[in-house]
């Protein structure tokens, strides 16, 4: 019989779930409900700060926004920012905000602190971690694979054209064999402990899928959970052995996946 699968699409709630935990708050970015004033004074304290749809998907509707100071002895504070290949730049930032606010059609935003994510070949990426509920209830890390960024975007998302790749190969430049392990065991670790917490609010949640970034000190960070995740960048990759092991575990719990997958590359190595 098809069990209930529950999905949580408001991305502020998962976040307030997860920093329940103090092992998973640790690895969150700070994030807040999005209005002027908070924009404002996280900019002002990170410097660049990524605002987000509450509840989207794909990678729609995410947007990068920094504060820049230019100049020598009469520097000036230039707010920009860039929403897919856009890119536009305010020297007051109310007129930003203004901006900003006409692009997101008052529609409920948060504000998250940006992590300068690391590059492959001088795009950014992330990484996807695929966890699931097994038949015997226990939650499994059953894939991982590095997200790079299409090269005149921000988001890493496949579905906005950016290049999927085997985790090991986009961490080889930063790291030796054995440390790729052990942060790959790591986030792996991360996302179950993601899925348990939001399994013990969310009853029916049977699968996650954790987007973490690795800042330039190696640490991971949450960026995002999605309960409804979507396997397309494991198709890519030339072993399948994570794909199969992904719909495996997604028949136990009645889950069918739509792997006809068109936008995303595969990443030549």
């Amino acid at each position: 019989m098809k069990r209930h699968i529950r999905h949580v699409p408001d991305k502020l709630i998962k976040t307030k779930v997860l920093c329940r935990c103090a092992e998973v708050r640790s690895q969150i970015p700070l994030t807040q409900s999005m209005n002027g004033r908070v924009l404002y004074d996280m900019l002002h304290k990170y410097g660049m700060v990524y605002i987000k749809p509450c509840q989207g998907a794909q990678g729609n509707g995410v947007i990068r926004v920094d504060k820049i100071r230019r100049g020598g002895r009469r520097a000036r504070t230039v707010y920009r920012y860039q929403e897919g290949t856009r890119v536009r730049s305010f020297a007051h930032f109310g007129k930003a905000y203004q901006e900003l606010y006409r692009l997101t059609k008052g529609t409920p935003y948060l504000v998250q602190k940006g992590i300068e994510l690391l590059t492959y070949r001088g795009r950014p990426f992330d990484i996807r971690v695929m966890v699931q509920r097994s038949r015997r209830g226990s939650w499994d890390a059953t894939g991982i694979v590095g997200r790079v960024a299409h090269p005149r975007k921000v988001v890493t998302n496949g579905s906005q054209g950016g290049t999927i790749y085997p985790v090991d190969v986009i961490l080889q430049p930063y790291a030796s064999h054995g440390r790729r392990k052990a942060l790959i065991a790591s986030m792996q670790r991360i996302g179950v402990k993601s899925a348990r917490q939001l399994a013990a609010v969310f009853p029916g949640i049977r699968e996650i899928g954790a987007d973490i970034a690795l800042d330039r000190h190696l640490k991971p960070w949450i960026l995002e959970v999605n309960t409804s995740p979507d396997p397309c960048p494991f198709t890519k990759l030339r072993d399948r052995s994570m794909l199969h092991r992904i719909i495996r575990y997604g028949r136990g719990y009645g889950r069918k996946y739509r792997l006809k997958c068109t936008k995303s590359k595969r990443g030549m190595v």
